[in-house]
């Protein structure tokens, strides 16, 4: 890809302001959905192994559901050729949340390459989802040792 696709200021600046609205509406939906968790489990009286599945598996959807925001931006910003362009996928949605989720997970398989300025919501993802992952752990952690302290 030449370096002529990133002379295109608009394009650049719409992969910018896309990557702002992706991270803070991913960062959003983490501290909502992490404080709703915590919410549900103070005024439920389940088990200790059902709350802590119950929090695990919530927290597996709150990944996926922020996997799909930043592929929504994928798939918006791609609908413009000079964002750049994603190797290897065929323009399906599901593609995108495939990327997604290699990408958030920072797993990185390489089947699809992004070229162009879509890299950099790349590259910004891939920070985002390392964050949000880690304080999903300190909060299993923060949750486990609460619920398994002697009664």
């Amino acid at each position: 890809m030449s370096s002529a696709i990133y002379n295109n200021w608009a394009a650049n600046i719409a992969v910018v302001l896309a990557t702002i609205f992706a991270v803070i509406a991913a960062a959003f939906t983490h501290y909502e959905g992490l404080a709703w968790i915590n919410r549900t489990l103070a005024h439920v009286g389940h088990p200790r192994r059902r709350s802590v599945l119950y929090a695990v598996l919530s927290l597996i959807a709150l990944h996926i559901a922020e996997i799909w925001i930043f592929a929504i931006a994928y798939y918006a910003l791609l609908l413009w050729s000079d964002t750049g362009h994603l190797n290897g996928a065929n323009g399906n949605i599901f593609e995108y949340v495939y990327y997604s989720a290699t990408v958030f997970t920072t797993l990185g398989v390489g089947d699809i390459l992004p070229t162009g300025p879509i890299r950099f919501l790349t590259g910004t993802e891939a920070l985002t989802g390392f964050v949000l992952i880690g304080w999903s752990a300190s909060f299993t952690y923060l949750k486990m040792e609460h619920l398994w302290k002697p009664r």
